[in-house]
C-alpha cells in the first residue's frame, strides 16, 4: 500500500492511446445522448450521499484535485500541494482566476480558498443533515467536536483560508489516504454568500446551485430532461471533448432504450439478459455490444439483527433465528451466487462473483492485493456455496432453534427495490433456489417490492428486511471504507450507518463488554502509521463478518451488456468518491466497441495504466 500511496500522490500524466475502438468522433460539435429513469431528489451536493444525485457535482463542481484516466492523481484547483514532516498539515494552494458561474454561464464570483471553508461549514452543520459528514469529520481536527457541539469555535476546525490562494487542512491524525478523499462531494467547495441567500432553497434546482467545473446543468426539468452544458469559462475546457450531454425521462428506459438506439435516437442503451442473444445473433447489432466496465460498488446479503418490519412477517421468531449462528451459516453457504448473478449476467456470471466485502484490485500492501491479505486470504480463494454444508448447518440450526421455541418455517422478509433491472427476477432466483435447496419446511423466503423513489429510507433505514442484497462504494483509498456500513448510526442517522445492526447481536462480546467486531474495528483504526498493520487488522474484522455469516458476499456490478458510443477507457479512474461519474476527459465513438474491440481496449489500458503508475512512481 505504501508503493500505491506513492502512486496516487505523486502527479504524473501518461498519454496512453486505446487500440481497437475505431475513430474518435470530432469533439467540437458532440452531443451525447441517453435516456433516464431516476430522479434526483436533490441538487445539494454537500447533503447527499446518493449516487445518482452525485452526477451532478461530479460534472458541474471541481474539487482541489482529480485523476486521470490511468488512476493517477492529477492537480485539479489546486495547483500544488505539500504536507508537514509529521502528515498533519495539509497546504493546497490554488490556481488563479477560475469562476463560479450561474446555470446561464453568468459569472458569479471568483472560487477561493474561503469556499472550501464556508462548504465545511455547512456540512458541519448538524441542521442541514449531510450524509456524507462522517467522511469529513473522520479526518479533519476538531470537526467531531464541532458537529457534536462539544466545541462551538469554528476557528478550532482543521480548515482554514489563509489567503485567497492558499486552503490548509489539519487532520486529527497522519492520515495516508487524505489525498483520495478530496474527490468526494463533502470535500468540494460552495459559495457561502450564495448559500446564505438561498437558504433553504440551496440546491433544490439547477439555479440554486453555482457551477466551476466542466458543465453547467443548463436544462433541469425533473422527469423530463436534464442538459449538461460544456462550460466556457472552465479552467481546463481543452480536455471537456463532450460539448453537451442530454438525458431524456423515461420510466421504461430499459426496454425502451435498445430500439431508440436503433433509430438512431440516443447514443447509449443497455441490453438485458433478455434480449442480449437476439443482438449477438443480428448481423446489424452484434458487432455493437460491448460490456460495460465493473465499478467498485460491493453487494452482499445482509442479515438483519433489530428487525423492525410488519408482525405479520414474524419479526420476533426472525430475530431469534438469525442471531444463532448455525442458522445464518446455513443461508451463506447455500446461496448459489453463480444462478442469482445469471439473471443479469447469463454470458459469465462467475467473473461478477465477489467474496469479501472489499473488492479485488482496490488496494495492495507491497504488490499483494488487500483480499489477500491476512485472514481474508483463505476467504477469497473459496467458493461460499457448498451444498452439503448447507444443509449440515440447517438440520444443527434446526435442533438448536426449535429447542429455543423458533417456529418453522421462518418467514424471511427479503424487499427489493422494483424501478432496479432485475431485482425482482433475481430475488425470485434466490427464492426458489434456497427453498430447494433447504427445504420450505425449514424456510419461507418472502420478495416484496419496495417503493420504486425512497426505498432506502423506507426500508433499509429503518430495518424493515430480514435478508436483503445491500451495497456500498468506496469513498477514499483504505480498506476502512468498506467498513463504514457496519458501524452503528450516530443520533442524526448520518453516513454509511449500520446497514443490519451487527452491534445488537446476541454474544460474540469480549471480556471489555465490548461486541468482537466493535473490538476488531477499534484496533484497526488505531493503527495510524504502520500500513501492514492496518490492513491486517482490517483483513482480521472483515474476515470476522463473514465467518461468523454476518453477511454473504456477493458480487461486483457493472451495467450489465451495452451498446454505447461513449468510450468508458477515457473516464477518469478511480475506485473511490465521484471521479468515475465524470464526463471530462472522455470522447464519443463513430460507433461503439465490439466485444473484440472492448476486451482489446480494456487490455491496452491495464498495460498502459502500469506504464504510468511507474512512471508516476519515480
Amino acid at each position: 500500500m505504501k508503493k500505491l500511496l506513492s502512486l496516487l500522490l505523486c502527479a504524473a500524466m501518461l498519454l496512453g492511446t486505446l487500440v481497437g475502438c475505431g475513430k474518435k468522433a470530432a469533439a467540437s460539435s458532440e452531443t451525447y445522448r441517453k435516456l433516464y429513469s431516476q430522479e434526483f431528489s436533490t441538487l445539494n451536493y454537500l447533503v447527499t450521499g446518493n449516487q445518482i444525485d452525485q452526477w451532478v457535482a461530479a460534472n458541474c463542481i471541481d474539487g482541489l484535485v482529480e485523476y486521470d484516466k490511468y488512476g493517477v492523481v492529477q492537480p485539479g484547483l489546486a495547483e500544488k500541494w505539500e504536507t508537514s514532516a509529521d502528515q498533519l498539515t495539509w497546504t493546497f494552494h490554488l490556481r488563479k482566476g477560475v469562476k463560479w458561474v450561474d446555470n446561464t454561464g453568468k459569472e458569479v464570483a471568483d472560487v477561493k480558498a474561503q469556499d472550501f471553508v464556508d462548504a465545511a461549514q455547512y456540512i458541519l452543520n448538524p441542521d442541514n443533515k449531510s450524509e456524507t459528514v462522517n467522511s469529513f469529520y473522520s479526518v479533519v481536527a476538531n470537526a467531531e467536536d464541532y458537529y457534536n457541539k462539544k466545541i462551538t469555535d469554528f476557528s478550532q476546525v482543521g480548515v482554514k483560508a489563509v489567503d485567497d490562494s492558499t486552503l490548509v487542512y489539519t487532520l486529527k491524525k497522519p492520515t495516508s489516504y487524505f489525498l483520495s478523499m478530496l474527490v468526494y462531494v463533502c470535500f468540494l467547495p460552495v459559495n457561502g454568500d450564495f448559500v446564505k441567500e438561498k437558504g433553504t432553497n440551496f440546491g433544490t434546482d439547477n439555479s440554486s446551485i453555482l457551477y466551476n467545473g466542466s458543465y453547467i446543468l443548463s436544462t433541469f426539468e425533473p422527469q423530463v430532461s436534464h442538459v449538461y452544458t460544456k462550460n466556457a469559462t472552465y479552467w481546463d475546457k481543452d480536455k471537456v471533448y463532450i460539448n453537451s450531454i442530454t438525458e431524456t425521462y423515461n420510466k421504461e428506459t430499459d426496454t425502451l432504450a435498445p430500439e431508440m438506439y436503433k433509430r438512431g435516437e440516443i447514443d447509449q442503451a443497455y441490453i438485458s439478459a433478455n434480449i442480449f442473444d437476439d443482438w449477438l445473433k443480428n448481423d446489424q447489432t452484434k458487432n455493437l455490444v460491448s460490456p460495460s466496465r465493473n465499478t467498485f460498488y460491493s453487494y452482499f446479503y445482509a442479515f438483519n439483527f433489530d428487525p423492525k418490519f410488519d408482525a405479520q412477517y414474524e419479526p420476533d421468531n426472525w430475530k431469534k433465528a438469525v442471531n444463532n449462528e448455525n442458522f445464518r451459516k446455513s443461508l451463506f453457504y447455500g446461496l448459489d451466487r453463480v444462478k442469482a448473478i445469471a439473471v443479469a449476467e447469463p454470458n459469465s456470471p462467475e467473473k461478477r462473483i465477489l467474496n469479501t466485502i472489499t473488492p479485488p484490485d482496490f488496494v495492495d500492501l507491497n504488490g499483494t492485493d488487500y483480499t489477500n491479505v491476512g485472514d481474508l486470504k483463505a476467504i477469497s480463494s473459496r467458493d461460499s456455496f457448498q451444498a452439503d454444508e448447507a444443509k449440515k448447518y440447517a438440520a444443527q440450526a434446526k435442533t438448536e432453534l426449535t429447542a429455543a421455541g423458533v417456529t418453522f418455517p421462518v418467514k424471511i422478509l427479503m424487499p427489493y427495490n422494483p424501478s432496479t433491472t432485475n431485482w425482482d427476477k433475481e430475488t425470485q432466483v434466490v427464492e426458489q433456489q434456497l427453498e430447494s435447496l433447504l427445504g420450505k419446511d425449514y424456510i419461507d423466503i418472502i420478495p416484496e417490492a419496495g417503493p420504486s423513489t425512497g426505498f432506502l429510507s423506507a426500508v433499509r433505514r429503518p430495518g424493515k428486511y430480514a435478508l436483503m442484497k445491500c451495497n456500498w462504494g468506496p469513498d477514499y483509498a483504505d480498506p476502512q471504507t468498506y467498513s463504514d456500513p457496519f458501524q452503528p448510526n450516530n443520533a442524526n442517522g448520518e453516513g454509511g450507518g449500520t446497514y443490519n445492526w451487527p452491534e445488537k447481536v446476541e454474544g460474540y462480546t469480549d471480556a471489555d463488554g465490548n461486541k468482537t467486531y466493535t473490538n476488531l474495528y477499534n484496533a484497526a483504526i488505531e493503527q495510524n502509521t504502520d500500513v501492514s498493520a492496518r490492513y491486517n487488522a482490517f483483513a482480521k474484522a472483515e474476515a470476522f463478518l463473514i465467518n461468523s455469516a454476518f453477511v454473504i458476499p456477493f458480487g461486483l456490478t457493472n451495467d450489465g451488456y451495452q451498446v454505447s458510443r461513449r468510450n468508458e477507457f477515457d473516464s477518469q479512474y478511480s475506485p473511490f468518491g465521484v471521479s468515475i461519474l465524470r464526463y471530462k476527459g472522455q470522447h464519443l465513438l463513430e460507433k461503439p466497441m465490439s466485444m473484440d474491440e472492448y476486451y482489446a481496449a480494456e487490455k491496452q489500458w491495464r498495460t498502459d495504466r502500469e506504464a504510468a503508475l511507474a512512471k508516476a512512481a519515480k
